[in-house]
Parts: C-alpha cells; structure tokens; sequence
C-alpha cells in the first residue's frame, strides 16, 4: 500500500478547476516534489491531501485512510508547514511546539532543543517578537520534531537565508533516511533537485510530468565542436534529442561515459563540454515563453508525452492548481 495515494483528484471554484485528474503516490522514505509557479495548482492538492478542502471528484489517502472521509485519522500520519503562517503569537516558540506536540498525545523529546541549536533559534523568546525568518525556524521545528511518517511543506525555504535552507534539505534528508516520507511545493528548481526522489510538475492545474530524479541525475547534457564536418554517429548514440549544426553535436545522453570518451578520442575534436541536464529544460517546457505544453499521452497504461529532446528518462503522468 502506498502511503499517500491520489486517484484522479479534482478541485472546482465555482466555474474554475483549479486541479484537474491528479494522480499521485508517495512511498514511505521518499522525497517527493512538487513543482509550478503560483497558481499551478500546488497550495490545493496540498490542502486537499490535508482535508482542509473536499474534493469535486476523486479521491486522496494517506496511510490507507480517506483524506475527506476520515481526516482525522489521515492527519494523524502528517505534519504540516503551510506556505502562510498563523502562529500563536502569545506564546514562545518553545510553548507552541510543546503544545502541538502534546496534542498528539507526544513528548518533544530530545530533538526540539538539538533542532533549535542548529537552527539558531531562541525558542523562549514571545513569537510576536520574531521575525519572519524567525517565525518560520519555529514553524519548521513543529515539524521535524514529532516522528510521523509523512511531512507536507509548502513552499518551505522562504524567508529562510541560504545557510538555512542548505540546513532545512539536510533535516529533509535525515527524515528520508528514517523512513518518513516528505512532500514539499517549491518553485526552487535548485532544491528540488538536490534532495528529491521524485518530482512532478504541474501546469494550470494539470499534472504534466513526473520525473525520476536518479534517472535524470545519470543523464548529461553534451556539446562537442568537431574540426571540420560532424562524423557519423553510431547507433548507440542516436538518442532522441541529438542534433548536429555546422559541425557541432548536441545531445542529450543517458549511458556510462567510458563509451562515450572512447568514441569521442577517436574523433577530431575541437571542443568538449559535459553538464547535468537537471530540471531546468524539462519545467520550461511547461512555463516557459514558448507554446503551450503537449497533451498527455497514454501508453501502456502510463500517461506519457512523446518523445522530445528535453526528455531524458523520465515517467509520464497525469494529472492536475490553487
């Protein structure tokens, strides 16, 4: 059983869908993302998989149970950091994080005070006296301190200066390798790709594209300058996404180097440069300047698109904005 599960989820505003035919799964240990600009639709599917809103169609479960249906028990599996906060200004940060904690029917453990140190965070201090920077440290802490299986961030770096951020997707980390599950929306394609498993993109409430991130990671993007015309490629190396103009290749590749370099020191080359792929040309396709992005295809029961040069090795998926 998947620990979090959506089935084509769909949410209306009056005449507006704001997220249309979702589906989704996360696995326990796993760090998924979800990627889009404001208003792609990423603050609703979060607020639906948390109960807040009802679905207009479809369904959400986090641990077997119904995110509608029995929220209760769904929200006892998550901890939650929204995107806009409202803390309890009249209490310290330390009081806050008891509180909630104990709601749980918890204990803070040993945790909260290791948290605040690499935090740097004085918890006994009033929260109305924080700032902002601040206020979310203690928003974190809420979070990573009690020990559930899924924790769902929303948009949780900002505020947060770069050394806390470095520090947030390390704590992110430590949770995978204790087996809970984290869900976060960014628009950070940077951090996104430094900690997830998996990454989603979601475009007008539609979800475009589910990534692999161990898949993309072994992919490079290479750019050779020949002397001279392009020689001729062997068939190991027509992937899609290759071009070749005024004697310079371009390609987006996939296998172990070795090969690669060997065929390449037999050649008269005049220039050589090897780069991640990263998410980058994969999300501008969707939010980019350019034309809109291509209707999802099914194949073999996995919605996919065609075949593109911006590919590499990613999953399909289909799905749904805020």
């Amino acid at each position: 059983m998947h620990l979090l599960e959506t089935e084509h989820l769909t949410k209306d505003y009056g005449r507006h869908r704001a997220l249309e035919d979702v589906n989704l799964t996360v696995e326990a240990g796993e760090v998924f993302g979800l990627l889009g600009p404001n208003g792609s639709g990423k603050t609703t599917a979060l607020r639906l998989l948390l109960g807040f809103l009802r679905p207009t169609a479809g369904r959400a479960s986090i641990g077997g149970h119904d995110c509608w249906r029995d929220s209760v028990a769904a929200r006892r599996q998550v901890t939650y950091l929204p995107g806009e906060l409202r803390l309890y200004e009249n209490m310290t940060g330390r009081q806050l994080i008891q509180f909630l904690t104990r709601l749980r029917g918890l204990r803070d453990g040993n945790d909260l005070g290791r948290l605040a140190t690499r935090f740097d965070i004085d918890l006994d201090r009033p929260i109305a006296q924080l700032s902002s920077g601040m206020k979310r440290k203690v928003a974190l802490l809420q979070v990573l301190v009690p020990q559930v299986p899924l924790l769902i961030l929303d948009e949780p770096t900002n505020t947060l200066d770069p050394s806390m951020r470095d520090l947030l997707l390390e704590q992110l980390r430590q949770a995978r390798a204790q087996g809970q599950a984290v869900l976060f929306s960014s628009h950070v394609l940077g951090e996104v790709e430094r900690v997830c498993d998996r990454v989603a993109i979601l475009h007008k409430g539609r979800l475009v594209w589910v990534q692999n991130m161990h898949e993309l990671r072994q992919g490079r993007r290479v750019l050779v300058s020949f002397q001279g015309d392009a020689p001729p490629l062997p068939d190991w190396l027509q992937q899609d996404g290759h071009r070749v103009i005024d004697g310079r290749l371009e390609m987006n590749y996939n296998g172990p180097l070795p090969p690669l370099l060997e065929w390449l020191a037999r050649q008269s080359v005049n220039d050589l440069r090897m780069e991640p792929i990263g998410l980058a040309p994969i999300y501008h396709r969707f939010h980019g300047t350019g034309s809109p992005p291509t209707p999802l295809q099914e194949r073999g029961g996995r919605a996919s698109l065609p075949p593109s040069p911006l590919r590499g090795r990613g999953d399909g998926g289909e799905g749904a904005s805020s």
